[in-house]
């Protein structure tokens, strides 16, 4: 059996994912996790990306020889690059608050031909709205190259320069359609087309990874679905096309997977993304928040017994209160429980008196945030949907699975929670040989190697009906 190192970068942590493929096998044994600690200096929130490039590293080291290596990342953000290869400051984090003006940008350039050249989803830290925010800054002016956060790890292990796809074509400077840089919208962003790097695709060879990295073994870095998303879909266990994919971590990204963008203008109002997909399809899809307003009442409490939350939160009355967990509001880090208690009180409902009822109330809430997501998808593309598959982290939620199949009204079946890592290991096992055939054939092997769980809906549809309409 053939290994393989998958580098997955997530918002609060990295990790390495040894993989192991060949006669009808797919083992994954995790070598080393670190920390992703965003740091605030000078009023902006930075990554620790020096830190992150470490961890990488003792990540491949333990790992032991392997065929070849595959990073990917969280999409957006970026790293610059000088003339002399230096990066020119860490990159900053997307929720930090630079872009606050992104609206004068979009209404500049024009909403629809954005949307009907990008085909993505206004989001106020896409990349050209970090960009645009950074303008005049003697940064971008030093600035040789553009480097999206997979892309600047490889440059460093390998010395090579290059954008690789589906991360690309989530900045809102990739033209969809010819899946290339829209170089026209570039420059009248007021951006140097010199800026963005040639493209690649997944599976592409990047280059061996350079002396200066100090690994005990020669090996290969080779593209992947870099956005960590591009790479969980490829993991998705489906059999056949009729599905719709929540890969559910930080954030929830809910949508179907297609052969081509839907640039209508009911897309472009429903605000959902074409992003790339792995072998030319598009990730049809859009961003809910996610667990990350879980995750900040846990930082905010101390963290705490999450599993044991849980259980409570279950036995608490559904529908107690529920927020839009879509709203601005909720974006900034600080002080979750406060600002889903004013967001309660604001709509007029009674704020939860405690720690479980607060929790049933996230949990409710993204559960409808998930239903309006998957039926918006189903109507907008025409794509049949008989099952949801929900990857990654959330997969271990069992309330939030069921709470899903309940508001979607459709089966959910849970798992891999490894879906990155599974996706980033078959792209490269495929580069390598050792796997042929399409994503179809790919998946036949995620679901016949992982445990998946199954949730039925339990017919309470008027009541999730009832629950949306107090969002409006």
């Amino acid at each position: 059996m053939n290994a393989y190192a998958a580098v997955d970068l997530g918002a609060s942590s990295g990790r390495v994912v040894v993989g192991r493929v060949g006669d009808g096998r797919l083992d994954l044994e995790t070598v080393h996790r670190f920390p992703n600690n965003p740091v605030r200096a000078g009023g902006t929130l930075h990554w620790d990306v020096l830190a992150l490039y470490a961890g990488i590293l003792d990540g491949l080291r333990a790992a032991g020889p392997v065929h070849s290596v595959g990073v990917d990342a969280w999409a957006v953000d970026y790293g610059l690059v000088d003339a002399t290869g230096a990066l020119l400051g860490n990159p900053v984090h997307y929720r930090d608050g630079r872009t606050d003006g992104w609206r004068a940008t979009a209404q500049r350039l024009g909403e629809q031909r954005l949307y009907a050249t990008t085909g993505l989803q206004q989001l106020p830290f896409n990349t050209l709205y970090q960009l645009t925010a950074a303008s005049g800054s003697p940064q971008l002016a030093a600035a040789r190259h553009l480097l999206l956060i997979p892309d600047l790890v490889g440059y460093w292990l390998t010395g090579e320069i290059g954008a690789e796809e589906t991360n690309a074509s989530t900045t809102q400077l990739y033209d969809v359609r010819a899946r290339a840089w829209a170089t026209d919208l570039i420059a009248d962003a007021g951006l140097p087309t010199s800026l963005f790097p040639p493209l690649r695709r997944p599976g592409d060879r990047i280059g061996p990874v350079r002396a200066d990295a100090a690994l005990p073994y020669p090996t290969d870095v080779v593209a992947v679905g870099s956005h960590d998303t591009a790479s969980a879909v490829v993991g998705v266990p489906a059999d056949g096309p009729d599905f719709a994919y929540i890969s559910c971590g930080t954030w929830s990204l809910v949508g179907v997977e297609l052969d081509a963008p839907v640039l209508t203008e009911d897309s472009r109002r429903a605000n959902f993304t074409n992003e790339g997909g792995v072998d030319g399809t598009i990730r049809y899809l859009r961003n809910v928040m996610g667990l990350w307003l879980l995750q900040e009442c846990l930082r905010e409490w101390g963290d705490g017994d999450l599993d044991a939350l849980l259980r409570a939160a279950a036995a608490e009355p559904a529908f107690g209160a529920v927020v839009d967990a879509d709203d601005p509001v909720f974006l900034p880090p600080g002080d979750m429980p406060a600002r889903i208690a004013r967001e309660c009180r604001r709509t007029g409902q009674s704020a939860p008196e405690s720690r479980p009822a607060l929790v049933r109330c996230i949990m409710d809430s993204l559960a409808l945030a998930h239903r309006r997501a998957v039926r918006a998808a189903i109507a907008l593309s025409g794509r049949d949907v008989r099952v949801v598959h929900l990857v990654g982290g959330g997969a271990r939620n069992a309330l939030l699975c069921q709470l899903t199949a309940d508001a979607c009204g459709l089966a959910v079946v849970a798992g891999p929670v490894e879906a990155t890592a599974v996706g980033n290991v078959l792209v490269q096992a495929r580069a390598a040989g050792a796997l042929r055939g399409g994503l179809a054939e790919l998946r036949k092997l995620a679901r016949e190697t992982h445990e998946l769980l199954a949730y039925a809906p339990r017919g309470d549809t008027a009541a999730w009906d009832a629950a949306a309409g107090r969002l409006g």
